[in-house]
């Protein structure tokens, strides 16, 4: 099964004028995150982008994750970029599978980032991450608040070591979820953040609910597995188990 989905992502790629592998400098190993789920990969589709990755699902009408490598030296020079907040909808996405502004228009929500526009070290990367295939219908407060002080925590993480790898993406709990927009985009009932730091040998996962909250949960890679239904192969099965005390402590 996990030939067979990870072969499938990559034929259903839709991609940035470059081929689908030139996206694995974003995953470590080189190995994508595989859906674990079958009945969501056939409207599911990878978009490489000039500084992240994308698995983006014409079920839910957004990204089901978002890959980074986050580095000191990229970092720095993110420091100096303007955000342009100029989102806009996805043109390699076919008719109907992806959100439109007019979703996200008077719906309460925030249009959340899932790989950063502060982790963005050029105008062209920057541009990009205003894709609504990278973008999740967040509660507001969690997004300019909450889900901030996590991005910050993280970006402090990739200076100090001098490296991550970051996935992000959204969680649907429950048989009971709520939709926006004329193209019902829908909205996470949580969302989570796995950090990988390799030259600490260290991975965690951070899960938030979808609400005004000032409290994230630490799991473990094994437990975000189970939770997502996404496996993560490029991280090594021995820290898979590793518990963090919190993000102070990395």
């Amino acid at each position: 099964m996990k030939q067979f989905l990870a072969g499938l992502l990559l034929a259903v790629a839709a991609v940035h004028g470059v081929a689908a592998p030139a996206c694995s400098q974003f995953v470590p190993g080189a190995e994508f995150p595989v859906l674990g789920n079958a009945r969501m990969a056939p409207k599911t589709r990878l978009l490489c982008y000039s500084d992240f990755a994308v698995l983006h699902s014409g079920i839910t009408h957004g990204p089901l994750w978002s890959a980074e490598r986050l580095t000191r030296e990229r970092l720095d020079a993110a420091k100096a970029q303007v955000r342009t907040n100029k989102f806009y909808e996805e043109p390699a996405l076919p008719a109907g599978e992806g959100a439109t502004l007019a979703d996200y228009k008077r719906s309460g929500f925030d249009r959340g980032h899932m790989s950063p526009a502060g982790d963005r070290w050029n105008p062209e990367a920057m541009a990009e991450s205003f894709t609504l295939a990278n973008i999740v219908p967040q509660d507001r407060d969690n997004n300019q608040h909450l889900w901030a002080r996590i991005e910050s925590s993280v970006r402090k993480i990739a200076v100090k070591n001098g490296e991550v790898f970051v996935v992000t993406g959204p969680l649907f709990a429950g048989g009971q979820l709520r939709a926006i927009g004329a193209t019902h985009v829908i909205v996470p009932t949580q969302l989570f953040k796995l950090v990988y730091v390799p030259s600490a040998g260290k991975a965690f996962a951070l899960v938030v609910d979808n609400t005004a909250t000032n409290r994230y949960d630490v799991k473990t890679v094994h437990e975000l597995e189970s939770m997502s239904g996404i496996r993560f192969p490029g991280i090594p099965e021995s820290l898979k188990d590793q518990r963090i005390g919190g993000l102070r402590g990395v």
